[in-house]
């Protein structure tokens, strides 16, 4: 009987892979190692969006190649492919398969459509939309390593999301690449036109959308959470990068600050209480200290939610890289200084909340406490020691930081 192992890094799109991947796996007959050091086959589900994520790869391919060295490896994923030549020389022993190699290589089949049933180890389901990008962002090597844009067919979608609703998944997490280039092969739709059909599908679920880039928000899918505020969650992570238009540009990042205030404005305008959180990248090479400054200042002025930041990080290969980087200490500090702004946001998001009506999804109990997330993305402690599972209406009474606290109403 095989036994098999897998490793994901990095993002909800590798996750969503690799839980397809293990379904795989177990129909086919196969079953979960213990641990890499006793698994016939390996298969690492790698990133390479970070120097820091190409060093966890690769101690994870030398301890398995020093404790295991008579497994299969298989390398897949974002490093695999933007380094392959690379990685041929380091790693001969491994196996470098493609993404969408991976079912003819391992199963013998044409391809593998990233369905799921479930999610292992999640209390949301994420279901895989969309993949590739070719923005070209001049940081980014991601578009080097998922060139190809590929999107699910429509039908399939729904039918995924009602299998998982009919499993009990309250949230659905729609990811990809860029989700918003989403176009389904058969049928032409967009977004916003998945959007139509799931708002008319039944049960009690509601839908969020992972990262979505600005020029991709469309006013089709602003109208779908305008209508429907049940079904779509009035949260968006909208990535920044930079609050200052001469970086912007730099960054290729092909919009100005002044388009990112006006979506913020528009979203608040038509969809209420709406979570807006965003990425930043602090550090990047032509970033002077008052283009750092000017960030700081555009995003405390927009008010977002929330925060997720980066510390530059150079990637071989893209125009970035090629540039003087600044030093990393100075990156560091606007990083941190980054890092408190966001604990600032979150917690005035909080506040701001205190006194209204939530739609909870409770995730987990802990401490003998209900915990969850609101549609807007805000998490929630519930003040009830009775188990409550999947999602309830709270009345939010306080808040201690970045955490609310409230009651089932």
């Amino acid at each position: 009987m095989t036994t098999f192992f897998i490793k994901t890094f990095g993002c909800r799109v590798n996750q969503v892979e690799s839980q397809a991947l293990l379904e795989q796996f177990l129909n086919s007959g196969a079953v979960p190692a213990d641990s890499f050091e006793t698994a016939d086959i390996c298969v690492l589900n790698t990133c390479t969006v970070t120097h820091q994520a190409d060093k966890d790869v690769e101690k994870q391919i030398r301890q398995i190649l020093r404790r295991n060295p008579h497994a299969r490896l298989v390398l897949t994923g974002c490093y695999a492919a933007a380094h392959a030549d690379e990685v041929r020389q380091k790693f001969p022993q491994a196996e470098i398969v493609g993404k969408y190699d991976l079912g003819k290589t391992l199963f013998h089949t044409d391809d593998i459509c990233w369905t799921v049933s479930g999610h292992e180890g999640h209390s949301r389901a994420f279901i895989k939309i969309q993949d590739g990008c070719d923005c070209f962002c001049s940081y980014c090597i991601v578009p080097y390593a998922r060139p190809v844009k590929r999107s699910k067919p429509l039908k399939d979608v729904l039918k995924e999301i009602d299998a998982l609703e009919r499993k009990g998944f309250a949230e659905v997490v729609l990811t990809g690449i860029n989700i918003g280039n989403y176009k389904c092969p058969q049928t032409g739709a967009d977004l916003a036109g998945l959007c139509r059909h799931i708002a008319q599908m039944e049960g009690n679920f509601r839908v969020r959308f992972s990262s979505i880039e600005l020029q991709t928000v469309t006013d089709g899918v602003i109208e779908m959470m305008h209508r429907y505020p049940a079904r779509f969650c009035n949260y968006f992570h909208l990535p920044l990068q930079a609050g200052c238009d001469k970086v912007l540009k730099d960054m290729n990042r092909h919009y100005d600050t002044s388009a990112y205030a006006d979506k913020v404005k528009e979203l608040r305008a038509r969809v209420p209480q709406i979570g807006i959180f965003a990425d930043v990248i602090a550090g990047y090479p032509t970033e002077t200290e008052a283009d750092f400054e000017a960030t700081y200042a555009f995003i405390k002025q927009v008010k977002l939610a929330g925060l997720h930041v980066f510390s530059y990080s150079p990637r071989p290969g893209t125009p970035a890289a090629a540039l003087k980087q600044l030093p990393h200490e100075e990156i560091k500090r606007r990083a941190e200084a980054l890092r408190a702004l966001d604990k600032e946001l979150r917690a005035a998001f909080a506040a701001s909340l205190v006194g209204t009506a939530q739609d909870v999804f409770v995730e987990e109990h802990k401490d003998g406490r209900p915990h969850g997330i609101t549609s807007n993305f805000q998490p929630v402690v519930l003040e009830a020691s009775t188990p409550v599972h999947g999602l309830v209406r709270v009345q939010i009474t306080r808040a201690e930081g970045p955490i609310c606290f409230g009651r089932l109403q």
